[in-house]
């Protein structure tokens, strides 16, 4: 009997010695188990907080540039045109004198305009045209060859038909027609030429006045004050002299258009001058082979 007691005791200790064990070995995988999702916990928070700081850095950065461009965005808007400075300083010259000034810009350049077309067409190829008429004279007579000089634009194309029309009456007459048409096309090409060199004298003259005006105007601001400011005779002074500014630049414009025009006129009468003297003597062969 006392063996089966001492050998159900040692039976129940081992048993309640398992047990413990069992629980021991469950509650530290549990707490391993919590201590893993904690950790998770922790790591997925601070991936949380890493992310929201890198979204907040790169928000910084995207503010900062944004920052930065927006003022030169602004200053380029706040930047005045060329057209607008112009305007601006067209109307602190006073609107009536600057009117004065733009209208002689405005009839110089029409009439530049005018000139620089009529001598682009008056330009010919005078040696296709001379070498034309002298076949069409030697093969068809004097009629084939003023029909070729019809067809023709020019001053040198009006000159040889006047001298073909002279053929019957005489080489000496021939001469006369080319000199007296050739002043008459010579004149032609200098029409309307005198009014660009008016305004051209005409426009600094106006911008000038507009500067003397405008410093009798400064000076009686400065009576009526009875006050030398600078800021009151600056202001005059820059209105006055704008005038002068305006009128020299359309001066200058329009001097290197009449300058412009003036070679074009020197070239066309010396190719006309040089067709002259060819024409005359096509035409004394001519008559040379036909008598």
């Amino acid at each position: 009997m006392k063996k089966v007691l001492t050998f159900l005791l040692i039976a129940g200790f081992l048993f309640s010695t398992d047990a413990v064990a069992q629980e021991s070995t469950e509650t530290v995988i549990t707490e391993e188990v919590s201590a893993g999702s904690m950790l998770d916990d922790d790591s997925n928070a601070v991936a949380a907080v890493d992310s929201t700081a890198v979204a907040a850095d790169s928000n910084a950065v995207i503010a900062d540039s944004l920052d930065q461009v927006m003022p030169e965005e602004d200053l380029m808007s706040n930047d005045p045109s060329f057209t607008q400075v112009l305007k601006k300083y067209f109307i602190n010259g006073g609107p009536f004198f600057m009117s004065f000034v733009l209208l002689a810009l405005i009839l110089g350049l029409a009439l530049v305009i005018e000139r620089i077309i009529y001598l682009a067409l008056s330009t010919t190829n005078n040696e296709k045209l001379l070498s034309e008429v002298e076949a069409a004279l030697n093969s068809d007579g004097v009629d084939a060859a003023k029909k070729v000089c019809k067809n023709v634009t020019g001053p040198v194309a009006t000159i040889f038909y006047e001298g073909l029309d002279k053929m019957d009456e005489g080489l000496e007459m021939v001469d006369k027609a080319i000199v007296s048409v050739g002043s008459v096309e010579n004149g032609k090409l200098e029409r309307n030429v005198s009014w660009i060199s008016l305004f051209i004298a005409l426009a600094p003259m106006l911008g000038f006045m507009g500067t003397v005006i405008g410093m009798i105007g400064a000076f009686d601001a400065i009576e009526a004050a009875g006050d030398i400011s600078p800021s009151l005779v600056a202001g005059g002074i820059k209105v006055a002299l704008l005038t002068t500014v305006f009128g020299l630049i359309v001066a200058m414009i329009l001097q290197v258009f009449y300058n412009l025009i003036i070679a074009m006129m020197d070239n066309i009468v010396n190719k006309m001058e040089d067709a002259s003297i060819h024409f005359l003597d096509m035409v004394a062969d001519y008559k040379a082979k036909n008598k």
